[in-house]
């Protein structure tokens, strides 16, 4: 797969100079801008280089862990189906956890239930 690393790397460019930081909480999933990766990381898709994400922590304003959602199913102990906004099915991927900066945040998709997120956090940790 031919990637277009010059083109992400002034987009990325971009998000370090940006003075705005969106407001962020545990639980809310969010579009981020992922970026072009290497090798088995997962990519963002589109103009953006975007995938939603689940915030798991805000350890400050600028500083979140999240982890990627995907549209496509899998069934492996590494992915944990949900669903969010207008009823989107989805699947954390629990092995692709990340810190990320929040200017990479682009706009919130939603909130998920507390119950949801006990659950997705329960098996993240027997993942440890």
């Amino acid at each position: 797969m031919n990637k277009d690393f010059d083109n992400w790397n002034e987009d990325k460019k971009r998000l370090h100079d940006r003075v705005s930081i969106p407001f962020s909480n545990t639980r809310e999933v969010w579009w981020c801008s992922l970026g072009i990766n290497i090798g088995v990381e997962i990519d963002g898709k589109n103009e953006n280089y975007e995938r939603p994400v689940l915030i798991l922590k805000v350890f400050n304003k600028e500083m979140l862990w999240v982890v990627p959602l995907t549209s496509k199913p899998k069934s492996n102990k590494f992915y944990f189906k949900i669903l969010y906004g207008e009823g989107n099915e989805s699947y954390v991927i629990l092995s692709q956890s990340r810190i990320l900066s929040a200017k990479r945040l682009i706009r919130k998709i939603d909130r998920l239930p507390e119950e949801t997120f006990k659950k997705i956090i329960i098996k993240f940790k027997n993942q440890l």
